[in-house]
């Protein structure tokens, strides 16, 4: 089995991709009140800072930062997950092994991590994760897509509304990722 090592730095920036196990399923966004609740209920009993999020059908990509002496993020991914599982109805596709195992098929087990480096990392992951939706042609535009903290940043004046409006992937920098 291979050796996963995640890095854990105390109040630290972290980049995620977090999938559903189904990728062909639309289970986020025709679920997004159930998501955005199990997210909030972590956040008030778990607290990080929620820098940027895209929600897509099948995936999602955010940034956290988590509080100063605090880098324990997979207990709250763990219990968004499972807020979010608890609250759908039993019949997804299980394998055998997550059947021997008791578990629900909902999520991949395993996620994306990136410790973010610097300012520019930062920047660069945030504009990564706000296009994503345009890159999945889920939007023709980054402000098309409703479920994104675009609008929060156009709002506080970081962004213009029609930021990113046309431009390509390889003008923007975006590299590939998931």
């Amino acid at each position: 089995m291979t050796n996963y090592r995640r890095t854990f730095i105390p109040g630290g920036s972290y980049f995620f991709t977090v999938a559903i196990a189904e990728r062909s399923s639309r289970l986020l966004t025709d679920n997004i009140d159930l998501f955005r609740s199990a997210v909030s209920h972590v956040k008030n009993g778990l607290p990080f800072e929620l820098v940027a999020m895209a929600v897509l059908p099948e995936h999602l990509h955010c940034v956290w930062t988590l509080p100063g002496g605090d880098m324990d993020y997979p207990t709250r991914w763990r219990k968004i997950k499972a807020m979010f599982s608890r609250g759908l109805p039993k019949g997804e596709r299980r394998s055998k092994s997550r059947m021997a195992k008791g578990e629900r098929g909902i999520w991949q087990r395993r996620y994306w991590e990136h410790t973010l480096r610097d300012a520019d990392d930062l920047r660069q992951h945030v504009d990564y994760i706000h296009y994503n939706p345009v890159k999945h042609r889920h939007a023709r535009s980054v402000n098309e897509w409703p479920y994104s903290t675009f609008h929060r940043y156009v709002r506080e004046g970081i962004y213009p509304a029609d930021w990113a409006g046309g431009a390509s992937e390889a003008e923007h920098g975006f590299g590939e990722r998931a």
